[in-house]
């Protein structure tokens, strides 16, 4: 089974100086339909205007993935952590028994947009921890990378959570297949472009969620950016 989850159907937020718009419920946006999927919490996309940010505020709990998309985010945390996040990182930060940590765009005339992931762990209560890696576009390009696992493979980041996360571009002829186990669910988040899952097509924010299926095909691009999840049902 796929459904499409819509870009206009997600909440969204305006504060001036943070454009937000929810995949999953989140802050002042509640919808019980929309409470996540499988143990994806949160899939946030995020415009931070220039000389803005986060102030200090806490986590515990809960595996936290930042991915760039333009700009620059500054992090900074109660674990010492101080790094700047551009395009083609991806940072995790396991908040475990509590962590605090500030999110901030210095740049002065450009728009920091990011989004901002939340996945729930397998384990509560470990020590804080904090990992960030660089993925080349020549890795994404026309295949599935895998940026965020519960082992670390193929030098992924390392998440306390049974998921794992991909990321790929696509266009044109290039196409992508990955097996997928029934028992499990698979979200496939259209960053950017155009792009069809399974024969469906998505466009930009964008969402496909399968439930019962054995296969993920990805074709027909048009300057695709896509993030794929293989999450605990």
């Amino acid at each position: 089974m796929l459904q499409v989850r819509q870009s206009q159907d997600r909440g969204y937020a305006d504060h001036g100086w943070l454009r937000s718009f929810h995949s999953f419920s989140f802050a002042g946006y509640h919808d019980p339909r929309w409470m996540g999927f499988g143990n994806l919490r949160v899939i946030n996309e995020d415009r931070v205007a220039a000389g803005t940010g986060f102030d200090t505020h806490s986590h515990r709990d809960m595996e936290i993935i930042s991915y760039v998309l333009s700009g620059e985010l500054a992090h900074k945390d109660s674990m010492g952590n101080v790094a700047t996040i551009p395009p083609g990182d991806v940072q995790r930060m396991s908040a475990g028994t509590g962590v605090q940590h500030s999110e901030y765009n210095h740049k002065a005339d450009a728009i920091t947009h990011f989004l901002q992931i939340w996945i729930q762990p397998s384990v509560q209560g470990i020590a804080p921890g904090y990992e960030q890696k660089s993925f080349a576009e020549a890795d994404k390009r026309g295949k599935l990378r895998l940026v965020a696992s519960p082992d670390g493979a193929d030098g992924s980041v390392l998440i306390h959570a049974d998921a794992r996360l991909y990321v790929g571009l696509f266009d044109g002829a290039e196409h992508a297949s990955m097996a997928l186990d029934p028992k499990r669910k698979s979200y496939v988040h259209l960053v950017r472009g155009e792009l069809q899952v399974n024969g469906t097509p998505l466009s930009t924010g964008d969402a496909a969620l399968l439930q019962d299926e054995s296969q993920l095909t990805l074709s027909a691009g048009k300057d695709a950016e896509v993030l794929v999840f293989d999450l605990a049902a």
